[in-house]
């Protein structure tokens, strides 16, 4: 199967927006958050919990309450068209010094711009490999 030549062109746009809900220049108020996802939006956690929207809004908006530090690394990005203007974003997401886990985003595109209508996170089970000390 040929790689779809219209992915090119996506794949740079919705990495931008990733991880869903940390990215700060996409804005940290429940309005915010609410633009970014579909009015049905859902999401499964890394412990198999489904999550509703307005579930989710309420955490985001607890949790961007105070100032915390949210430090992350991404890597593995892979985008699949899964019907008009419909995309699934995969991605490795790493969290603190051994959080990781497998990311996945299915992302609308309309007039009014990209929504998130989708999105789980499942936990890798084997452990980050260890910095080895010089010998």
């Amino acid at each position: 199967m040929e790689p779809d030549p219209g992915l090119s062109a996506v794949l740079p746009e919705l990495v931008r927006r990733e991880p869903l809900f940390h990215r700060p220049e996409f804005g940290t108020r429940r309005a915010d958050f609410e633009s970014l996802i579909a009015p049905d939006y859902f999401e499964v956690g890394a412990s198999g919990r489904r999550y509703s929207r307005d579930f989710v809004l309420d955490e985001l908006e607890r949790r961007h309450a105070t100032p915390h530090a949210d430090v992350w690394r991404t890597s593995d990005f892979h985008c699949r068209r899964l019907g008009p203007d419909v995309y699934l974003l995969t991605y490795t997401l790493v969290q603190g010094a051994d959080r990781r886990t497998r990311r996945s985003t299915i992302w609308q595109h309309s007039t009014s711009g990209w929504q998130a209508v989708y999105h789980q996170g499942t936990l890798v089970a084997d452990p980050l490999p260890r910095p080895q000390a010089p010998r």
